[in-house]
């Protein structure tokens, strides 16, 4: 009988032990305080009289601030939201990478030449803004390390390249990098399987070339590449079915013409889906290159008749492409096609 009635109160004890931890949690959350000293011309941060650990939001933007202190920074443990924009800061401390809980993290209108490599430790980071400043690179392992970032705006800089690790981001959804100096975009860009909006606009006489990769973007709703020095958008735009608003205007576009670009973006897909099919080839010339492949003997080598080699054609023979390549992904033909091999200018179906 006692053993029984131990039995029962050691289950209450756990259910009132549970219910003091989530009371403790709820005072310890009420406690947290949101400081705003924004706008008060402060050249340097007075001493605090609140303890920095209670802190879950700090705005200290449109001050004079030169310089935020590492003890300060490695103080503030449970800080959610860190605001420092329209400042005079030249670089970040150290020891924001002690921020584990930061998940908002606004740097821009500053004097940034770059950005300390322990960023990579803030890993609950959801958003981080980085715009007007003097950057001219970001640290390479970047996007290795912040797998919740949703948000990265870099523009009005001086980037030359993004890491190719930015390709590893993703929850990625906003990728804002226009007005740099970029050259090229990371070519695996189709790790990106959330990206929704794509600005790269305005890195005028520096990016002349897309990767093939943008086509396989499939998230992407928004894509703004006007005002460079393109000449040819990949093919592989063609396949993106969720892009709605796609600016190419100030580029000395020659693929596609500027009579297709002026029917706006169904026109344009319409038209980079043709190419890639290679729908534009005249009916005579065109062949399938499976067809080729059994022309060849390619299979099971020798010589075949008519009938049987008409067989096969039809049977491996790639469908025309008119809507989308939703024909390619089954699995009819996955053994037949990677991405990789589908979009490498390399690998076109031609004569």
């Amino acid at each position: 009988m006692l053993y029984e009635q131990q039995q029962f109160e050691q289950p209450k004890m756990k259910m009132d032990m549970r219910k003091k931890t989530e009371r403790s949690k709820s005072i310890e959350e009420e406690r947290l305080e949101i400081v705003d000293l924004s706008g008060m011309s402060l050249e340097s941060l007075p001493n605090p009289s609140l303890n920095l650990a209670t802190i879950c939001k700090l705005d200290l933007s449109n001050n004079n601030l030169q310089n935020i202190p590492e003890s300060l920074t490695a103080r503030l443990l449970n800080v959610v939201v860190l605001d420092v924009h329209s400042n005079q800061l030249r670089s970040l401390p150290n020891s924001i990478g002690c921020l584990s809980k930061l998940k908002v993290l606004n740097v821009s209108g500053n004097l940034i030449e770059y950005l300390p490599k322990t960023i990579q430790n803030c890993r609950a980071l959801e958003e981080l803004n980085a715009n007007f400043n003097k950057l001219s690179q970001l640290p390479e392992t970047i996007g290795f390390e912040l797998i919740n970032l949703k948000k990265l705006a870099v523009n009005s800089n001086k980037l030359v390249f993004l890491p190719r690790s930015t390709s590893h981001l993703t929850s990625l959804k906003v990728l804002d990098a226009r007005l740099n100096c970029l050259r090229s975009l990371p070519e695996d860009l189709e790790n990106l399987i959330n990206l929704e909006t794509l600005n790269v606009s305005q890195n005028f006489q520096y990016l002349d070339s897309l990767p093939y990769s943008i086509g396989l973007l499939l998230s992407l709703v928004e894509l703004d590449v006007s005002y460079n020095k393109i000449k040819s958008l990949p093919d592989s735009i063609g396949c993106l079915k969720k892009l709605h608003k796609l600016s190419v205007e100030g580029n000395p576009l020659i693929s596609p013409p500027s009579e297709v670009v002026e029917q706006g973006l169904h026109a344009v897909k319409e038209y980079l889906c043709q190419k890639m099919n290679g729908a534009n080839q005249s009916p005579t010339k065109k062949k399938s290159w499976m067809g080729k492949l059994v022309k060849y003997g390619t299979f099971n080598g020798g010589m075949r008749s008519r009938a049987r080699e008409r067989e096969e054609r039809e049977a491996f023979i790639v469908p025309e492409y008119n809507r989308s390549i939703d024909g390619l992904a089954s699995p009819r033909y996955m053994g037949m096609f990677s991405p990789r091999r589908l979009f490498s200018p390399r690998n076109y179906f031609s004569n």
